[in-house]
């Protein structure tokens, strides 16, 4: 393989390891602050690009105002799950919530399979040609997506790491009972959670389904990447899930031509594997606390 053919791998794996990266920083925000894995990523991000493509195909509305409704829409699904399902769920195992989280999975993915059908959709867009860069091809469509998702990245942890909201989350994650008896509202907290993880979700549906196709099993298919990336950044770990998922991408890509597409799944759990044999932490995990 010559270096031209290496760097345009590279390329393509950051593109998907962006939005596996997205979708794993939703994943691990749940974890770091309701304490178990929520199977129902996914299937949050089918609904999202379901809800933006009726917007943007069926409605004729912009793509942004579209993606913008479809956060709105994902959001609130998220929120509805969280007050009738994960609510009841705060003080079992979390075990008991990643099987709720299973069930919320198919039953989204279910309405959306009786609902639309199962036949695969697109976002028509006109046709561009893509950059050529020494040999290295970049299509504006996949730059686009990597500016989204990066830009996306940066509000999210702006709002963990600046703002007042983000610092009562991270103090709940950190110590629930501490936080609570300095006067923190949990159920405040949980409610911003959820609509940041579900808009999230959406987003990494759209721009899935912008580079991709769009079907109601699009969210399953990069539901075990999302794990992986989310458990190879060190569990609950924002940064360690962006970074997770661009390694995961990039490992991928890079393999392909060596094992085939069909069997690049495997190469992430490969680099999982290798990774925690040396560090089981994760790549930027701390010690575990018991309480």
């Amino acid at each position: 393989m010559d270096i031209v053919f290496i760097a345009n791998l590279v390329v393509a794996g950051i593109v998907e390891g962006s939005l596996i990266a997205l979708a794993a920083l939703a994943m691990t925000l749940v974890f770091g602050v309701a304490r178990f894995p929520n199977a129902a990523t996914g299937d949050f991000m089918a609904f999202g690009a379901y809800a933006a493509l009726m917007a943007y195909a069926t409605a004729g509305l912009p793509i942004w105002l579209a993606a913008a409704i479809a956060i709105a829409a994902t959001a609130l699904l998220a929120l509805v799950s969280y007050r009738f399902v994960f609510s009841k769920l705060l003080n079992r195992s979390p075990v008991a919530n990643l099987l709720a989280s299973i069930g919320v999975a198919l039953i989204i993915r279910s309405a959306l399979s009786w609902y639309f059908g199962s036949a695969q959709r697109t976002f028509s867009f006109p046709l561009v040609r893509s950059m050529n860069l020494g040999g290295i091809r970049i299509h504006p469509t996949d730059l686009a997506v990597v500016g989204v998702a990066l830009a996306a990245m940066l509000v999210v942890f702006t709002l963990l790491y600046v703002t007042p909201l983000g610092r009562r989350m991270r103090a709940v994650a950190d110590n629930p009972l501490l936080a609570r008896a300095s006067g923190i509202r949990s159920a405040y907290v949980m409610v911003a959670l959820w609509l940041i993880a579900g808009g999230v979700s959406a987003l990494a549906g759209v721009l899935l389904g912008v580079k991709a196709i769009v079907t109601p099993e699009m969210g399953f298919d990069v539901l075990l990447h999302i794990f992986t990336a989310t458990v190879l950044g060190g569990i609950g770990n924002p940064l360690g899930a962006v970074v997770g998922g661009l390694v995961i991408g990039i490992a991928q890509e890079l393999a392909s031509p060596i094992v085939g597409a069909s069997y690049k799944l495997a190469v992430g759990f490969v680099v999982l594997v290798a990774l925690l044999l040396v560090r089981p932490q994760g790549l930027f995990g701390g010690a575990e606390v018991t309480r």
